[in-house]
């Protein structure tokens, strides 16, 4: 078995960001759907949700706003995402080096979770704002009163009215949802990898579809751990000021209150459908910016 390149988290930030721009352009359009069913209100007695599941939501989008409709918001994601996958990738580049006793050292599996875990604090700072920016305008678009013209009027105004805290409010729910999930992100794909890689060969020489089915996995076992926190705090981000005092708790009350314990999967089927393309193209682009970085600077 060849040799396994250092790890170097440089190298990881900007093949990082580079699968970022991808996940964005392969996912934003089912994120879009997830957000919208997450947050449409209850129906009342006698009529009916005005989203009835993914599709129906899908195809309501498309005959009312078009193609466009789908990509509403993705500036902020764009901008956010670069920058945060690039960290994310970062993060869990240090987590393997500081773990690693040697360049040469494998990693085991609760070390690569442990380094995952990482990944998810350092992008949590970058995340939080932009998540509770893009909720807000994502809604806004289905629900027709326009408050904020675009994300920087967003930043703007949140801040004029609670401050930095109201920028980064959610911040809890997105750790909660982050830390874990990232921890279970990267183990999964660096453990598909290791079993999809060919005896003899190394898993830096893996094939596009191998490469496509790990990231794809990665990003479903990411989510499954994922989609509960990520109802709350989608909740929780646009509800109005004072509604929830006690934060996540009062949100969780509500809902299973409401709407029973299923309601924690809500948007399932559109997060699982957006998973699995967005994190392949992710994984991909970032195992083709790595191929071209080692290229150009094999010694770093």
């Amino acid at each position: 078995m060849s040799k396994q390149q250092p790890i170097n988290p440089m190298k990881n930030f900007f093949a990082g960001g580079f699968g970022g721009v991808c996940l964005v352009f392969a996912g934003h359009p089912l994120d879009t759907i997830k957000v919208r069913l997450q947050t449409q209100p209850k129906a009342r007695p006698g009529e009916a949700l005005f989203y009835n599941g993914t599709f129906d939501c899908f195809k309501k989008t498309l005959a009312k706003e078009g193609v466009r409709g789908l990509y509403k918001g993705m500036a902020a994601p764009i901008i956010g995402v670069t920058p945060m996958f690039a960290v994310c990738f970062f993060g869990f580049g240090l987590g393997k080096m500081l773990q690693q006793k040697t360049p040469d050292d494998i990693l085991t599996y609760p070390q690569l979770f442990a380094a995952g875990m990482l990944s998810g604090v350092f992008t949590t700072a970058i995340m939080a704002p932009g998540e509770r920016i893009k909720c807000l305008l994502q809604i806004q678009a289905a629900s027709g009163q326009v408050k904020y013209s675009g994300p920087m009027d967003c930043v703007k105004q949140l801040y004029r009215e609670n401050g930095i805290r109201g920028i980064y409010k959610g911040t809890a729910l997105t750790l909660m949802r982050d830390v874990p999930a990232s921890g279970m992100y990267f183990m999964t794909y660096e453990w598909l990898k290791k079993v999809l890689t060919p005896e003899g060969k190394s898993p830096t020489e893996l094939s596009v579809p191998s490469v496509l089915f790990a990231g794809g996995m990665a990003g479903i076992f990411n989510w499954a751990v994922a989609i509960p926190p990520d109802v709350l705090k989608s909740r929780f981000q646009t509800a109005p000021e004072g509604k929830y005092p006690n934060g996540f708790r009062d949100v969780l009350r509500e809902l299973v209150r409401e709407e029973g314990i299923g309601s924690l999967y809500k948007g399932f089927n559109a997060v699982m459908l957006r998973a699995f393309p967005a994190n392949a193209a992710c994984f991909l682009g970032f195992e083709m910016a790595m191929k071209f970085l080692n290229w150009m600077a094999p010694n770093l």
